[in-house]
This record gives C-alpha cells, sequence and structure tokens, in this order.
C-alpha cells in the first residue's frame, strides 16, 4: 500500500507559515484574555503576566513593558545556557506577547465579577497557550526561568513550574488579598485543563486489553461485528508464568458497551481492562497533522 502524504508537509513554507499565524494568533487571545478579565480584576494567576499585575499596582508601570523587561532577558539567558530549545518562535512570541498586550490595553473589562474573570480569563488564556503550543511555539517567560532552575539545580521540570507559579500567586495573596490568591490558584487550575482541551480536544478514546482463552473467536467479532482493528499481544502470567495471548483494542466511548457485550457474549470470564485514551491518532480515529 503506498503511503499517503500529509495535504500539507511539516517543514514546507506554508506548513511554516501557518505555525506561526497560530502563534500569533495564540498571543492575542492571551493578550486579550489578560485585559479583558485578568489584570482588571487583579487575578495573578502565575507567569510573567501575573508578576505584571503585581507591578502594575505596586508602581504603577505599564504591563506590556514589564513583561518586556522580563521576557527578553530570559529568553537571552535561556539561549545561552539551553541552547537550541529557544528558537526563533520563542523569540517573537517574547516581543509580540507584550506588544499585543499594549495593543489591547484600551479593551473594556466584560465582568467586574472576580470569579466570573477568573474562570473566562483562565479558559482564555489556556485557549492562547494550546494554540500557541499547537503552533509548536513557546511563550517564554518563566517557562525559561524554570528550564534554568532545572538545569542548574536539577530539580524537576514541574516543580520548578510550580514553584515559581506558587510563589507568583502568594505574592498576590499577600499584596492583594487572600481570597485573590485562592482565585488565581481556580484560573491557573482551568487554563491547565483548558490547554488539555485545545491540545487532545473533547473527544477521548477507551483502550482495552483483553486476556482470554478464545483468542480467535474474540478477534473475529471485534474485527467484524464491531468493525475495530486490534493488536494481538502475547503476555506471561506472573504467577502460572503461562503466555497468555492478549487483544489489544482502541474504542471511542460510544462502543465501550458494544464491546463489553462481546466479549461477554464470547468468554464471560475474559479478563479486560479499559483505560482511559486522552489523543488517538490514525485510521479510525483523528487524522495527523
Amino acid at each position: 500500500m503506498r503511503r499517503k502524504e500529509p495535504a500539507i508537509r511539516i517543514g514546507s513554507p506554508l506548513h511554516q507559515a501557518i505555525e506561526y499565524g497560530l502563534l500569533l494568533a495564540g498571543c492575542l487571545i492571551i493578550a486579550s484574555s489578560f485585559n479583558l478579565f485578568l489584570n482588571p480584576n487583579q487575578i495573578a494567576s502565575g507567569g510573567v503576566s501575573g508578576i505584571s499585575t503585581i507591578i502594575q499596582h505596586l508602581f504603577d508601570i505599564e504591563p506590556a513593558i514589564v513583561q518586556w523587561v522580563l521576557n527578553i532577558p530570559l529568553f537571552i539567558l535561556g539561549l545561552l545556557f539551553l541552547g537550541g530549545q529557544f528558537g526563533l518562535k520563542t523569540a517573537v512570541a517574547s516581543v509580540v506577547l507584550p506588544l499585543f498586550v499594549l495593543l489591547t490595553r484600551d479593551m473594556e473589562p466584560l465582568t467586574k465579577n472576580t470569579l466570573l474573570a477568573t474562570i473566562y480569563g483562565g479558559i482564555g488564556l489556556g485557549a492562547g497557550l494550546g494554540i500557541v503550543f499547537r503552533g509548536r511555539g513557546s511563550t517564554g517567560g518563566l517557562d525559561s526561568a524554570a528550564q534554568l532552575i532545572h538545569k542548574w539545580t536539577g530539580i524537576g521540570y514541574g516543580i520548578a513550574v510550580a514553584m515559581l507559579d506558587g510563589a507568583v500567586i502568594l505574592t498576590a495573596g499577600i499584596v492583594f488579598s487572600p481570597e485573590k490568591a485562592l482565585l488565581a490558584l481556580i484560573g491557573l487550575y482551568v487554563t491547565t485543563k483548558t490547554i488539555d482541551i485545545v491540545q487532545t480536544g473533547f473527544r477521548y478514546s477507551k483502550l482495552a486489553f483483553i486476556i482470554s482463552m478464545e483468542t480467535e473467536a474474540l478477534r473475529q467479532a471485534i474485527l467484524y461485528e464491531l468493525d475495530r482493528g486490534l493488536t494481538l499481544l502475547e503476555a506471561r502470567g506472573g504467577f502460572t508464568g503461562e503466555t497468555r495471548p492478549t487483544l489489544m483494542v482502541v474504542v471511542s466511548q460510544t462502543e465501550v458497551t458494544r464491546l463489553k457485550t462481546i466479549v461477554r457474549s464470547v468468554d464471560p470470564s475474559a479478563f479486560v481492562i479499559l483505560a482511559d485514551a486522552n489523543e488517538v491518532l490514525g485510521e479510525g480515529f483523528k487524522l495527523q497533522g
């Protein structure tokens, strides 16, 4: 079978243009969410944007200026000490994101309800970051600082990010109020979940492992009744040491009940493990791209 070529070849000028388009669109969404929801309500949910909110309150300095002052040196440090991880896209985002914050600063806040601002600001921030990541870009900022901490101290990258965001939120709790810090935590959680949704989508699949002595009958039923492909694996029992064939099959959520019905009808004693599969790429599921 001839390999199917992607509609847009990775690395082609059109593909790169799309990635930079996603980078710019994501930065614009982040900046708009910052000015429409988070900054007017003093929600500093981590990152350089959170620092700029705190500094604006304390010293009345334009948030975009603060973000430039922090982003650009952090990018240069990352380029010096981490090398190739810091490419042109990170440089572009480090300059363009504060620029968009500056250009959208006069947008009227959509709500003064701090909880609503936290939720919708977190969604906007997560959507923007997810789009940037889909364009294989990065906004730099405290992510760069976290990578430097990881390199210099050996602290895990995830822990370093949590420490830096936690420090920003704790400072916000001192500068503004403990309630604002709690809201910032909610905003950070909403942002993280929204990034996951943008990256993997709303559709979740199920990964099933089926251990049975009726392997052939189950294989036929899954292939022709459920119309799903599968993989045969060889598994060895931890107690008996015996080798048993195992079926691995990925199904959509709507097909889980049908799969369990088929297994039950063919082999009621079969051992079945079902697990979430957040993203499945390939024929019958989401196309790669």
